[in-house]
């Protein structure tokens, strides 16, 4: 696997559980790509970071988001529903990675927009070989709109 360019890849990490968060470290490290990985523990502090970044000429905003549905404050619906109101955030690819495997939910999340919809898996080393995957398809072989100018 290789990334699009020599730039890292930014990604949004918008989970509550330290434990699913170091997951994720983990398994984005393991990867033969450099990931900037940023976390925010709620909706309201993920659309913080994405305002910071929108503001500040020195930084862009991420490639993608990683989306947990329950979070305290802003939870996950919330937050899609937020970003759908900018144009600029709402070209981020935005996978939600959840524990929830509902029906209601899965439905809701893409009628709120959200680019797919992933279960996390209990075992490390499934949960490593899922965000391999998604790596893989959204970094080498998906195409993603340009920022805007």
């Amino acid at each position: 696997m290789t990334a699009r360019s020599n730039d890292p890849i930014e990604i949004l990490l918008v989970e509550d559980n330290p434990g699913d968060v170091r997951l994720t470290e983990v398994a984005f490290e393991d990867l033969p790509m450099t990931v900037d990985l940023a976390v925010a523990t709620d909706g309201d502090d993920a659309l913080e970071f994405l305002a910071r970044r929108q503001t500040n000429e020195a930084e862009t905003v991420p490639d993608l988001v990683l989306l947990d549905l329950n979070l305290p404050r802003m939870g996950g619906f919330e937050f899609l529903e937020a970003i759908q109101s900018d144009d600029e955030l709402a070209r981020i690819p935005i996978l939600v990675l959840t524990s929830s495997n509902a029906c209601e939910d899965i439905v809701e999340s893409y009628q709120r927009a959200a680019n797919a919809y992933l279960t996390k898996p209990s075992d490390p080393d499934e949960y490593a070989e899922m965000v391999e995957a998604v790596a893989e398809f959204w970094f080498d072989r998906a195409a993603l709109p340009p920022p805007l100018s």
